[in-house]
């Protein structure tokens, strides 16, 4: 068995001890069944707003990639000065601030939407980074050999440069699909009920904080770290 191997099985079994510790916990505390599916609710609409953000982000990172590496300068630095923006300042900041200015144009939309907007662009500033250095890895020479041999500007980038860049960009992506997965905390911010928010709610309620912050890191650890074994995995392969 590889070293790699026995560290995912020791983590595998603290996550069962957690797991399992913290469900005693939960049968001896005053918890009830309908506050654990108050907390499973903000649960199931952190994934929900992390997939949708990261969705939009990475389709706009990767447009915004390909217009960086195939314009001129004048348009990159424009795009670099809306993306550095997004990317520079506090993404809580961006959260009160786009909410507060929905609020003064009176645009009526929902705190779900508000927040997906701000990770989603949030995102693209950073996948529109790595897309560009995934771009940017492929040799000159080789995209000069495959446009010698016939291939069109399109058929470039679909069997040479994204078979390629991809080995780059993909190990970069995955961590910000994890840094956004977290981030999402921070729409509760405007009011979002996502799990930091729901498990606010049922601190004030029933006074189980410690239980409840550690049953909050172990959802961010279930969710996060299988991301992480995939994307190990995939990883190797795509090396092959």
């Amino acid at each position: 068995m590889s070293n790699k191997n026995i560290k995912n099985l020791i983590y595998s079994l603290i996550a069962i001890y957690l797991g399992y510790e913290l469900i005693e916990s939960i049968k001896a505390s005053t918890l009830t069944l309908y506050d654990l599916s108050f907390i499973i609710d903000g649960l199931i609409r952190t994934i929900i707003i992390s997939v949708v953000s990261i969705s939009i982000g990475t389709f706009f990172g990767i447009i915004f990639g390909f217009i960086k590496s195939n314009t001129n300068l004048a348009v990159n630095i424009m795009l670099d000065g809306f993306l550095d923006i997004l990317k520079s300042v506090p993404l809580i900041i961006q959260f009160i601030l786009f909410y507060s200015l929905m609020g003064v144009l009176e645009i009526d939309i929902s705190v779900f939407w508000v927040g997906a907007i701000v990770l989603s662009a949030y995102t693209s500033g950073f996948v529109t980074e790595v897309v560009k250095a995934g771009i940017d890895s492929v040799p000159n020479t080789t995209r000069r050999a495959a446009r010698s041999l016939g291939l069109t500007f399109w058929q470039d980038y679909r069997y040479i440069v994204f078979p390629l860049g991809l080995r780059t960009v993909f190990p970069s992506w995955i961590n910000i699909v994890l840094s956004v997965i977290k981030d999402s905390a921070l729409v509760s911010v405007i009011g979002y009920m996502e799990l930091l928010r729901s498990t606010q709610e049922m601190i004030s309620k029933t006074q189980e904080a410690l239980l409840l912050l550690i049953g909050v890191g172990i959802f961010y650890f279930i969710i996060s770290y299988p991301i992480s074994l995939y994307a190990a995995n995939l990883e190797r392969k795509l090396k092959v």
